[in-house]
């Protein structure tokens, strides 16, 4: 195989060395404060109070998503419950309610909907169908013939499914498992709002009171070793079996399972489910802009509104994609350990919480660059580091089908490198950046902590705008926003969800 292009090589290094800034103040910070005053302000009981918190939220959450996403992906890919399309679909959507929008709705219908139980309620209700994606997909691959012969060896329906079909669940549950776990230490809007305390919600305040000073830095150090945290548990955890159909022929058609006297307990457990995550946040915003009329629609503040947020998100879009290019090339096209290890520094920095890349990026400028202290740069830079794994992703599964054949055909006809890969692999690679862009323009458009402590004075998004109200207890004024979010969502959920298919074949 060629050499790849100087330049692509260059590009990734130095967007992987970028990706490592976050990381590299912290363990610079920490440096600078000394073990002593870090110590102290490690080791002290605020500090344990926010990790208990943390403990608890996610050994509470994470469970309950993964028992609730299997239990629905099961239902609707394996048995006979009436309108299984429709709920797989209601199991979906309620990705498209951003997480503080969820909170939102439950404290507004509950005002006094506060601490522990609300954050373990509105967290699995919120996440969980990051695990129902791929259980359900995982469980449409599964050839139903093994179960089968598990029935013919003597187990009953649970024994089959507890010795054969859940261990071949257990890398999307473990993945699943994983982004719900980062989600939880990341988010910030959702526990704000149902006052409920964790390292973001006080790194934050932190911030917000004392300017990116050593207590801030310091939170953000034991966040990220968290986050490390649950990486290496993962990691250690999910095991090395791998599962697969081998030999001749076709896997059997799936005969769906028999419900029989539980088939309308099943349905009711569907509905019971769409109302909470999805009833309760749409009817309390309906509620909202019913009540608040055409005054909660000023145009001239909601235009700005959705122009700032187009702007930034397809800017910030581009960037990443523009950013995760070279790395996906190489990935493609000269995959090995140098690649191994650039790569591993693209998807680290998705793992950060925002609130991590937004603080580095914040004293970085205020030390180094000053000018780009609170400007759309900035902005956009943490935009392409937080949402870089998203593009990734997609440009590698589209390169991955431009055969690198067809860019030796066209050098052997003249071209230069270049522009065989710009005629060649980039026409054929633009389906897989076009979701790309989407994933990731999508994604800004609900982000807010990192908006919230880098946008210049005078910014004002979507999520930035409902936050304004929503913090000022003025839910009427905040709903319209809230309802263009989940607008804006919906494509995306609507693309994950055929994604999942298209990844079963179907």
């Amino acid at each position: 195989m060629r050499r790849p292009l100087p330049w692509v090589a260059a590009a990734a290094v130095l967007v992987s060395l970028f990706c490592l800034l976050p990381l590299g103040f912290i363990l610079w910070v920490g440096y600078q404060t000394g073990w002593e005053t870090a110590s102290a302000m490690i080791f002290r009981p605020r500090v344990g109070f926010l990790l208990a918190n943390t403990a608890w939220l996610v050994a509470l959450v994470v469970p309950l998503s993964a028992l609730l996403a299997t239990a629905l992906a099961w239902l609707t890919e394996r048995s006979d419950v009436p309108g299984a399309r429709w709920w797989s679909w209601l199991a979906v959507a309620p990705l498209a309610v951003p997480a503080f929008v969820h909170s939102y709705g439950w404290i507004s219908l509950l005002p006094g909907f506060h601490g522990l139980p609300a954050a373990v309620l509105v967290s699995v209700l919120a996440y969980f169908p990051f695990l129902y994606l791929p259980i359900s997909a995982a469980l449409r691959r599964l050839d139903p013939a093994i179960e089968d012969a598990a029935s013919s060896l003597g187990l009953n329906p649970w024994q089959a499914f507890r010795r054969v079909v859940l261990p071949q669940l257990r890398l999307p549950v473990w993945g699943g498992a994983l982004l719900v776990g980062l989600h939880l230490l990341a988010e910030y809007g959702l526990y704000v709002m149902i006052r409920f305390d964790t390292f973001t919600t006080a790194i934050v305040d932190q911030f917000q009171s004392s300017y990116s000073g050593p207590a801030a830095n310091m939170l953000a150090g034991v966040l990220v070793a968290c986050c490390f945290g649950l990486l290496a548990l993962e990691a250690g955890t999910r095991g090395h079996e791998r599962y697969a159909r081998v030999g001749m022929g076709a896997a059997r058609l799936l005969v769906r399972r028999p419900l029989g006297r539980w088939k309308w307990p099943c349905v009711a457990l569907h509905v019971f489910i769409a109302c909470l995550s999805l009833g309760v946040p749409l009817l309390t915003l309906a509620r909202w802009l019913v009540a608040g009329g055409l005054d909660v629609w000023p145009l001239r503040y909601i235009g700005p509104a959705i122009g700032q947020t187009v702007v930034l998100a397809l800017a910030g879009a581009l960037l990443t994609t523009l950013c995760a290019w070279p790395m996906a090339w190489l990935s493609i096209r000269q995959p090995g350990r140098l690649q191994r290890v650039l790569e591993a520094c693209n998807y680290l920095v998705g793992a950060l919480p925002g609130v991590v890349i937004a603080l580095a990026l914040v004293s970085v400028t205020v030390r180094v660059a000053l000018p780009l202290y609170q400007t759309v740069v900035t902005v956009l830079l943490a935009y392409a580091m937080m949402f870089l794994p998203r593009a990734l992703v997609s440009l590698r599964t589209g390169i991955a089908q431009a055969p690198v054949e067809l860019e030796y055909a066209a050098r052997s006809l003249g071209h230069s490198p270049w522009r065989a890969v710009w005629r060649v692999t980039l026409r054929l690679a633009a389906p897989g950046a076009a979701a790309g862009v989407a994933m990731v323009s999508l994604g800004i458009t609900n982000e807010l902590t990192a908006t919230l402590l880098l946008a210049p004075n005078g910014t004002r998004t979507l999520a930035t705008a409902f936050w304004a109200y929503s913090s000022e207890i003025d839910y009427a004024g905040a709903s319209p926003y809230a309802l263009l979010m989940v607008l804006f969502s919906l494509p995306l959920t609507w693309l994950l969800y055929i994604q999942s298919k298209k990844t079963a074949g179907q």
